[in-house]
């Protein structure tokens, strides 16, 4: 019985640790979200080429992401790393936001 109550209690202490973590990321503005807003229709292959080597996914994944756009891409990334990805896509001729 004691092993019940104690297996009870050790998942709700770490809830409380994440939020209150994710609180000062929010505050700093350092960690960015990006989300693919839209695409050129003319394109959409490049910017599915694109989504699948960044996003380590397979061909019909990323084909699938792009065709469901708007929707996020990547979250938590620094700010040098989101201006070469709007760079990337804005080229291939996609439409990318943080």
């Amino acid at each position: 019985m004691p092993m019940g109550g104690f297996a009870a209690a050790a998942p709700a202490a770490p809830a409380p640790v994440e939020e209150e973590e994710a609180a000062p990321a929010a505050q700093e503005k350092t960690l960015f979200t990006l989300t693919l807003k839209s695409f050129d229709a003319a394109a959409k292959p490049k910017i599915i080429k694109e989504i699948k080597s960044m996003l380590g996914l397979s061909l019909v994944d990323s084909k699938k992401f792009v065709e469901s756009a708007p929707k996020q891409m990547k979250e938590g990334i620094p700010k040098e790393e989101c201006q070469k990805i709007i760079e990337t896509m804005k080229a291939l001729g996609g439409v990318v936001v943080m």
